[in-house]
């Protein structure tokens, strides 16, 4: 079976190159699930119900998130609606809506899909990562029928992702980390046979600061003032996912491929 990953997506031109992207990738690669990080995807923070359509109309399965899951004024709705199979951090306090891991079904099996937000230089008062995702498999390993398990890790600092990586490998089919924006070159099977990246990347302007406008990331180290920041519209947009094969009898990966391509956003 195949997964096609993709990391946080910035904004309106983010969209705009998946659109050119996404139908040519399934065609050729032919995933069972096409699951993408949303909390940047509606003009760079958070989502709405048409930025989700959007992607869904592409043939996405699912989404995750991370610290921006909560931004918008409608995100807590979306987060409880059914129509829309998208996960926040599973290490927020109870009583945070939406899910933290959810089955997606791929044929005759199920995929779990979790996500974690990291700890190390992230907002405060998130449990453990380590500890949620330990209660999440002992649960969802009893209940079987399980395809394969993906995990998205949302954090800032490379050694938590890779901490947990090395936590989760032999149980997890893939762990892949997001947040960052900037893609890392380090996908490879861990012993245990989990797929593993620090960062997918994001799909989002190159001419900018991790997807914000340079402009506006440049006043802020200059200055030390507060800016508003706001996605960079136009430049060459990098297109960036990854490619995980795995084996549904015993949820271990076989190959971990990353796959890229620019498109020019005027």
């Amino acid at each position: 079976m195949k997964l096609l990953f993709f990391g946080d997506i910035v904004g309106r031109p983010g969209r705009q190159a998946l659109a050119q992207v996404v139908p040519g990738w399934r065609e050729q690669h032919q995933p069972e699930a096409v699951i993408a990080n949303v909390e940047n995807v509606a003009h760079g923070k958070g989502t709405t119900a048409a930025t989700l359509d959007e992607l869904m109309s592409l043939g996405f399965t699912a989404f995750t998130s991370g610290d921006h899951a909560f931004e918008l004024p409608n995100s807590q709705e979306l987060l409880s609606d059914s129509k829309y199979l998208i996960v926040r951090p599973a290490n927020y306090p109870a009583g945070a809506p939406g899910v933290g891991a959810r089955r997606i079904s791929v044929g005759s099996r199920d995929l779990l899909l979790v996500n974690v937000q990291g700890r190390v230089f992230m907002r405060e008062g998130t449990n453990s990562p380590f500890t949620a995702l330990d209660e999440i498999l002992n649960r969802e390993f009893a209940t079987g029928n399980l395809a394969g398990i993906v995990v998205d890790v949302h954090a800032e600092a490379t050694s938590e992702k890779s901490a947990l990586g090395w936590h989760l490998d032999g149980r997890a089919t893939a762990v892949l980390g997001t947040h960052t924006h900037v893609p890392t070159c380090d996908e490879w099977i861990m012993p245990g046979g989990t797929a593993f990246v620090t960062d997918v990347g994001m799909t989002g302007v190159r001419e900018s600061v991790i997807g914000v406008k340079k402009e506006q990331s440049l006043a802020r180290f200059l200055t030390a003032l507060p800016t508003r920041f706001e996605p960079a519209e136009i430049g060459t947009v990098m297109v960036t996912a990854m490619l995980v094969t795995f084996d549904p009898a015993t949820r271990q990966a076989t190959a971990i491929e990353r796959l890229t391509k620019n498109v020019t956003i005027a």
